[in-house]
């Protein structure tokens, strides 16, 4: 046996990849397992986010960083 790893986020390549594996009879097994812990992703999806938004502060040098924590 063979194992081969696919590593893509795109669906359409997925679906291709699927639609290959069975037009030749071979089965396989799908694992979509992120190696992070679910919050941990959200949380960095929400920071994202937020700068996009231009939620973000600035940290100019010779400034106190724990200023920065009551902005």
């Amino acid at each position: 046996m063979t194992t081969l790893t696919i590593e893509t986020e795109d669906p359409e390549i997925i679906k291709a990849v699927k639609a290959l594996l069975r037009g030749f009879e071979v089965t396989y097994t799908e694992d979509s397992d992120s190696p992070y812990a679910p919050e941990f992703v959200e949380k960095i999806r929400r920071s994202e986010q937020q700068i996009k938004e231009g939620k973000t502060v600035k940290f100019e040098s010779g400034s106190n960083l724990w200023d920065l924590a009551s902005q």
